[in-house]
């Protein structure tokens, strides 16, 4: 008894969970349902447990390996928290593993949580926006066109109502619970007054609870309805191809699908009635004036799945005779589970990869019609709605329709005509696929598309370049190549191919080989840099149908050293006045630096005693800095002859270098020597040059002419403005007497300055003292009267006296004088040097 109360009083029990129901908000969390617009962050439940032995318990919380995580948990507390938004149209349940511990015993226990709707969804429209052709000649009451919305929500927030906007001024009027549109009761479609009329119609919920509110949710959508006119054609069904299908739910007399079809003489159509020709198998009725196809028996009894029943659409005459009609394929499906994917069918059956060959850059929205594909879906209903996409190589391509229910004939267009190019992809691969929307399996079907593009000559050639720069030494041979080009055509076959050619002002020395594009120079060329240094033409590439690209050539004739520098003259004579330079000038005939860039340099001096140095750039000779005069040259040489000749050197710069020399002599002279200032330098500098002495002169003479009459003209001028013109005064002589000997010795008394009265009165004179020339001996004054002359006039003048004008002698300034001196003792040098020579 004692061991085994031991055994009790060791024994551990698992600790447990409260079950406090489904409407609890504490215990284990069985059966709890929350509501999909709970606020993330919301405290939900408090998980609640013991321990028999009254150990502390820790709570825990987790989910399927690769489900969200939709709540967290405090261990300690047990409150569980909403960590991640809900939506019960993507997930309406939500597993969880709850644990208890006490430390020793843990318990795990799965528990199922509800998510409950919430109002959050607003009704989808399945079959708009939509465009609809309607006879005019419909009557009143019979259904137009159907509309179809799904709300996702379910209870009250699921259902969906239908109303037109402005109702009341539209001739349409829709069923509320079925969708269904009719012309209203009383009104008839006129297409004369309307020939298109624009419905807009809303599909409102049945409202339900989001957030703790009451909330409706609405969708609208517009139906085109265009009125059709009466033309003479046959009938013709609206809404083709037609899909009806029948539900396990369905029972005889159930409608099933209503065909349309109207008269194609819109301004007068005739009625229609309507008949099955084949496919009905005796299970099918139709309402021969409405086209509604109704069920005749159960389910059960239909032996095929699939139901294609030929339908007529007979136009009626007013006699009521079947004229003209038309048929039309009324496929009716028997919908049961979602047990078929999507597939795609050839020509032949089933197929899964499809191939095309055509030309690369077909026009944009082409459609590729050696593709004969067609998808098609054997389930019934939302199971058979899948969407169809493209998947490759950029946007080449794009498929039509993207959304298909049951069965389509797929399209595919020219997206990007350009990106289709055999240079890039000799062939192109797209992947194909189907995907059902609304089914939970998401069934799918791939099919390979491979497109093998041919070439087409859609490039033209392109250089390597848009220009070239080649460079080639004068005197090359003819028939040097220069430069090479090279263009590429990506076309492939007699496309690629390149020739080329040159053309252009610079280019008849040149040829070029029309395959290799190897530039090279005429066989009888010859290429002189001093000449011409500069060649550019244009070079042409062109493939087999004349497509071409054009490069620019720049040839450059590089300049060698092929001319030696050369002076005007092997033997020059030059006089150097002491503190003024010579210079002499040799020129390269090379057409570039450093070939024609010279050098100058005294090679030899006889007298040996080198007084000079010469500037190596300019060739300016000069005597050394510490020669100042005619006495220090004396002293070096011992001579007083002071004529030196030079072999003065011109070296080029190019490689190899190419010289020449020239005798140059000298005679030096003193500044000082010549008496007549700059103008003596000048003409002592320039004895061997007469032009340049000429040239001076005659400048010198004529500016003075122009300060002449410049002179006079000012003169002139001035005079001109007088206000009146003075007379000329016939002056008579008369026999001098004493009072004239008086007046001439006071006259003769006075003082050098000369007062000149203006006994004419010209306002031009005043009181006008002149000091060079002196004034002309005094005459005899004039008699008291005088005989009247005729006037003349003449240019005013201011002198109030007549007296006789001494001889003008020739202007000799003292600038010729000294000119003259100068060339005079020039000339007396010279001979005096010559004389002892000879």
């Amino acid at each position: 008894i004692k061991n085994l109360r031991s055994v009790f009083t060791q024994a551990d029990f698992a600790p447990y969970f409260y079950d406090n129901g489904p409407y609890s908000y504490n215990g284990n969390l069985a059966l709890f349902s929350l509501s999909e617009d709970t606020a993330v962050g919301t405290q939900i439940y408090r998980l609640n447990g013991t321990d028999p032995e009254g150990q502390e318990v820790r709570y825990g919380l987790s989910f399927d390996p690769g489900s969200k995580e939709y709540f967290s948990v405090d261990s300690k507390s047990g409150n569980i928290t909403l960590v991640e938004k809900l939506d019960r149209e993507k997930q309406d349940s939500i597993d969880v593993l709850v644990s208890i511990t006490d430390g020793q015993s843990k318990v795990v226990e799965r528990v199922t949580i509800f998510v409950m709707d919430a109002n959050d969804e607003k009704p989808e429209f399945q079959n708009m926006p939509a465009i609809i052709d309607v006879l005019e000649t419909t009557e009143s009451g019979i259904s137009i066109y159907k509309v179809e919305a799904v709300d996702r929500d379910t209870g009250s927030g699921g259902s969906v109502t239908y109303y037109l906007q402005s109702a009341q001024s539209t001739l349409f009027a829709i069923d509320r619970h079925s969708g269904v549109l009719r012309v209203k009761s009383g009104e008839m479609l006129d297409y004369e007054k309307a020939k298109t009329h624009f419905v807009i119609v809303i599909a409102k919920d049945g409202g339900g609870s989001f957030n703790g509110k009451e909330q409706f949710m609405s969708s609208s959508a517009t139906l085109t309805i265009n009125v059709i006119d009466a033309q003479d054609t046959l009938p013709s069904f609206i809404g083709t191809p037609y899909f009806g299908y029948v539900y396990e739910i369905s029972v005889p007399g159930s409608e099933i699908f209503t065909v349309e079809a109207r008269d194609g003489d819109v301004g007068n159509p005739n009625p229609v009635r309507y008949s099955f020709d084949d496919g009905d198998d005796g299970v099918f009725s139709i309402n021969k004036t409405s086209g509604c196809i109704t069920l005749l028996t159960l389910p059960i009894y239909l032996k095929r799945e699939i139901f294609n029943i030929k339908v007529r659409a007979s136009e009626v005459s007013p006699e009521g005779r079947l004229m003209d009609y038309e048929v039309t394929t009324v496929v009716i499906r028997v919908v049961d589970l979602n047990n078929n994917p999507p597939t795609f069918y050839g020509e032949n059956g089933p197929q899964s990869t499809f191939e095309l060959t055509m030309y690369e850059h077909p026009p944009e929205g082409e459609i590729l019609r050696g593709l004969k594909i067609t998808v098609n879906d054997s389930d019934q209903g939302a199971n058979a709605k899948f969407n169809l996409r493209l998947i490759g190589p950029g946007r080449m391509l794009r498929v039509v329709p993207q959304t298909v229910l049951n069965e389509a004939q797929v399209t595919i267009l020219v997206e990007d005509s350009a990106a289709m190019d055999y240079e890039k992809y000799h062939f192109l691969t797209y992947k194909l696929l189907a995907v059902e929307i609304d089914t939970p399996e998401k069934f799918s079907a791939t099919a390979d598309i491979v497109i093998h593009l041919l070439d087409t000559n859609d490039n033209a050639p392109k250089f390597s370049s848009d220009y070239y720069i080649a460079r080639i030494p004068e005197n090359s041979p003819g028939g040097s190549n220069v430069v090479t080009v090279t263009a590429f055509d990506p076309d492939s076959g007699p496309w690629g191919e390149v020739k080329y050619s040159i053309y252009g002002s610079g280019a008849e020395l040149f040829l070029i080989k029309p395959d290799s594009g190897i530039i090279y120079t005429q066989p009888w060329a010859s290429l002189d840099a001093e000449v011409r240094s500069k060649y550019n033409f244009y070079v042409k590439a062109e493939d087999t149908e004349g497509k071409y690209n054009l490069a620019e050539v720049f040839v450059t004739v590089l300049d060698l050293n092929d001319h030696s520098p050369a002076f005007y003259d092997n033997f020059l004579e030059k006089t150097m006045v002491i503190g003024a330079p010579v210079k002499i000038e040799a020129v390269d005939d090379d057409a570039e630096v450093p070939n024609n860039v010279i050098e100058y340099a005294i090679m030899k001096a006889e007298p040996e005693n080198n007084i000079f140095d010469i500037n190596a750039d300019t060739g300016e000779i000069m005597l050394k800095s510490y020669i100042k005069s005619m006495a220090i040259i004396q002293n070096i040489t011992k001579k007083r002859d002071c004529t030196w000749s030079l072999v003065v050197q011109a070296r080029d710069r190019g490689h190899p270098s190419l010289t020449t020399t020239a005798v140059v002599k000298i005679d030096i002279t003193e500044a000082t020597q010549l008496k007549g200032g700059p103008l003596g330098s000048f003409l002592m500098q320039n004895r061997n040059k007469p032009l340049q002495i000429l040239g001076m002169l005659a400048g010198i003479i004529s500016l003075m002419i122009i300060v002449t009459v410049l002179i006079s003209t000012a003169t002139f001028m001035r005079n001109k403005k007088s206000n009146r013109i003075l007379p000329n005064r016939r002056v008579k002589r008369r026999p001098k007497t004493q009072n004239e000997q008086k007046f001439k010795v006071k006259e003769e008394e006075r003082e050098p300055e000369v007062i000149v009265e203006n006994v004419n009165h010209n306002n031009n004179a005043g009181r006008i003292l002149r000091q060079w020339p002196p004034p002309p001996p005094p005459c005899a004054p004039p008699p008291a009267f005088c005989l009247p002359v005729e006037r003349q006039w003449v240019i005013p003048t201011v002198s109030a006296t007549v007296a006789p004008k001494p001889l003008k002698k020739a202007v000799v300034t003292r600038q010729d004088s000294v000119s003259k001196a100068l060339v005079s003792e020039l000339k007396m040098r010279l001979e005096q040097k010559r004389k002892p020579d000879h």
